[in-house]
């Protein structure tokens, strides 16, 4: 008995690991600032499409609740909605007001955007974000604390952050028969023939370069979990591993994971980042700029 309860408290604590405020609010600002970007430029189609809602067909999550069909108006009004709130709960003031009131309209947006024959799943850890920020509360840049309820939302974000690798090999796996039966086909030329840029174009000529390529995708993404435990330099060196590789898919193929890429962010010391922020504004606003008179 006494092992259940040790064991239960050890997952209740890597779940509620405490994370300080202030990297609370460096997250906050770069998950709402994103959102913005994201429904002018990644998911702009959710206002076009509501011109034609005979062409929309709702994923589960759009079947599952009670949401309404597209409209123009409606999805003119939560692009409003969600500019308005996002830029509020940025600033750390009514977070969790205004972070709920984004949660909603941002997840109806996105359902929107999901349901005219094609899921990005690279949304599904900025989802999982903004629907978990609000339930940490008030959080300062200069605050010194930590919080256990900043600590789970957090989590809920990194583990959302790997399910979306781990998931996509199990899809691989699932769809290919294998991972060998994957990891041997003709992905990479496919993809390359159809959409690569001459960064990559020659490496047609030599397939088993881009067979070893898949092979190291397929292994990395399996073993993704694995970074949910990793601390300080080993964490640091996965995070940067994943973001080169989104980096070369971009040059490579003009292929982004940006939602997934600014979720990332949910691993680092983010606090570090305010001194510095701090001291250079202070250059800045010193009388004469940054200029020191000796």
């Amino acid at each position: 008995m006494s092992r259940a309860l040790d064991a239960g408290r050890a997952v209740v604590g890597w779940w509620t690991r405490p994370v300080p405020l202030a990297r609370v609010a460096v997250l906050r600002v770069a998950i709402y600032l994103f959102v913005l970007y994201d429904i002018f430029r990644l998911t702009n189609d959710v206002i076009p499409m509501a011109h034609a809602p005979d062409l929309y067909h709702p994923t589960w999550v759009g079947r599952a609740l009670p949401l309404p069909d597209p409209s123009l108006p409606l999805a003119q009004t939560l692009q409003v909605v969600i500019v308005v709130g996002c830029l509020v709960a940025a600033t750390g003031f009514l977070p969790r007001l205004a972070g709920w009131v984004v949660a909603v309209a941002y997840l109806q947006w996105m359902v929107f955007s999901q349901g005219y024959g094609y899921v990005s799943h690279d949304h599904l850890a900025l989802i999982v974000a903004v629907v978990v920020l609000p339930t940490i509360g008030r959080a300062r840049f200069t605050d010194a604390d930590s919080s256990e309820a900043a600590g789970w939302a957090f989590r809920c974000i990194q583990v959302s952050v790997i399910a979306t690798y781990f998931a996509s090999a199990i899809v691989k796996w699932v769809r290919s028969g294998s991972p060998a039966t994957w990891a041997n086909g003709a992905v990479f030329i496919w993809a390359i023939m159809r959409r690569g840029s001459d960064l990559v174009r020659w490496t047609i000529d030599y397939p088993w370069l881009l067979i070893i390529a898949q092979w190291g995708l397929i292994i990395i993404e399996f073993l993704s979990p694995v970074v949910l435990w990793l601390k300080g330099r080993a964490l640091y060196l996965a995070v940067v591993t994943f973001a080169g590789f989104h980096l070369m898919t971009y040059l490579a193929l003009g292929i982004h994971f940006l939602p997934t890429v600014i979720c990332w962010l949910a691993f680092l010391p983010l606090e570090r980042v305010v001194p510095v922020a701090q001291r250079l504004r202070e250059r800045v606003t010193a009388p004469g700029g940054s200029r020191t008179v000796s």
